[in-house]
């Protein structure tokens, strides 16, 4: 699967209304766009100082039908609602390994020790 990552720090004098408004537009994207397999989204409750505001992941097949999404019109609406209200976004893009089958194994099959 394709992993795609946002963070968001938003604009000091980000009005609340506008963060709705925002998570309202993403709660309602998978329903819109067939390409996300899997989509979830928070603001951050830890607020360290290196912590960002907002975090988006999403799961895609692979890289085509994250570039479908990139482009799909509901995104673009999106994307210049989060434009509006952030300081900074930051991503990253990766294609993750399955490590749900180590969670199976034991020690005695030669996963490390617990």
């Amino acid at each position: 699967m394709l992993n795609h990552i946002i963070l968001i720090k938003f604009k000091k004098n980000a009005p609340e209304k506008d963060i709705q408004d925002l998570e309202n537009l993403l709660e309602e994207l998978p329903n819109k766009i067939l390409e996300i397999h899997s989509f979830e989204f928070g603001r951050d409750i830890i607020h360290s100082d290196r912590s960002y505001d907002f975090a988006l992941v999403a799961l895609f097949a692979n890289i085509e039908s994250l570039q479908r999404y990139q482009v799909h019109p509901e995104h673009q609406t999106l994307l210049k609602k989060m434009q509006s209200i952030s300081e900074s976004v930051f991503s990253v893009d990766f294609m993750g390994t399955d490590a749900s089958d180590l969670k199976e194994k034991t020690p005695e099959q030669g996963i490390g020790t617990w």
